[in-house]
């Protein structure tokens, strides 16, 4: 696979020497794989790890004001999201919620710069048994306040009767295969990326691969049109929208929350409609949501590997 570094190449590319690069591995989490007894590392793994292992940001000249109204929510896309903010909004009409797409990753970018009220993430870990905490523990001076949205099935969409018999991931790796993305910033990419180095397809030569949407429910739009055969995407939008799904996983949905404000009274009220009967009402309009520990608090696993 050439879209695969060697221990020099990777040394290369960082600018260190190869040693450093074993240290890396054991002590910084550089992503790399051992095929037969030998180091490799895919390249935009890597690039994703530099950018997410920047710590001197430029300090922000407006953080975000006291709360006046205006919640603030950044990260990681979902319909049902969507929906309980305008929920949220018809329901208070003396407060507002708006959202900015920009991805899981972008989402607590936003949070440590004070830039929004809460951060919408799915972000698996290295394991594949946790979400959210090892991203938010590298990315935020202090640990948020974790709060489940919701678990959700992420899979790959298809058109209905799925006509190109996807069977697997590894079927991704044949030539006639169209495929639409999402951005490195979003954990459905992260996750992506992970499923197709397992199995192990080269994303090198696939058609598509580089042609990113920023919504889920754009990939299912995408393969609506007849422009893509396939991508990676929740459930919720293969039924929107009525095409194939083949699941790869159940995720837990979060919001991520700053400490200081945590007990804003947008930032509360939101929190509140996740009790609500008409919340589980919308869920249940949809496909592949699990609210059982909706609105709850989300503890980090313990030392033990119990999951949370």
């Amino acid at each position: 696979m050439k879209n695969l570094l060697s221990t020099k190449e990777v040394a290369q590319f960082l600018d260190v020497n190869e040693k450093m690069v074993y240290s890396l591995i054991a002590e910084k989490g550089l992503p790399a794989t051992k095929v037969t007894g030998k180091w490799l590392f895919p390249k935009h793994l890597v690039e994703q790890w530099i950018e997410n292992s920047t710590q001197n940001f430029p300090s922000q000249a407006s953080p975000l004001p006291p709360y006046h109204g205006l919640l603030i929510v950044a990260g990681s896309d979902d319909p049902l999201l969507e929906r309980t903010m305008n929920l949220f909004n018809k329901t208070y009409p003396k407060h507002l919620a708006v959202y900015g797409n920009v991805g899981s990753f972008g989402g607590l970018k936003a949070l440590r710069h004070n830039l929004c009220h809460m951060a919408s993430s799915h972000l698996i870990e290295e394991s594949g048994q946790d979400f959210n905490f090892q991203f938010a523990s590298e990315e935020l001076h202090e640990p948020p306040a974790v709060i489940n949205f919701c678990f959700r099935e992420q899979g790959l969409i298809m058109a209905k009767g799925n006509p190109c018999k996807i069977s697997s991931v590894a079927d991704l790796g044949r030539k006639d295969m169209r495929v639409v993305n999402r951005p490195l910033t979003t954990g459905t990419r992260l996750l992506f990326d992970r499923e197709l180095l397992k199995a192990d397809v080269s994303t090198e030569t696939m058609v598509g691969y580089g042609h990113e949407v920023h919504r889920h429910l754009d990939v299912g739009l995408e393969i609506l049109a007849g422009r893509a055969d396939v991508g990676p995407a929740i459930r919720a939008v293969a039924g929107i929208l009525d095409l194939d799904f083949l699941p790869l996983g159940r995720e837990r949905f979060d919001l991520l929350i700053s400490r200081e404000r945590f007990f804003d009274k947008g930032v509360q009220l939101f929190l509140g409609l996740l009790h609500e009967p008409v919340f589980q009402r919308m869920a249940g309009e949809l496909q592949g949501y699990d609210l059982a520990q909706s609105g709850r608090t989300a503890f980090p696993k313990e030392d033990n590997g119990n999951g949370g």
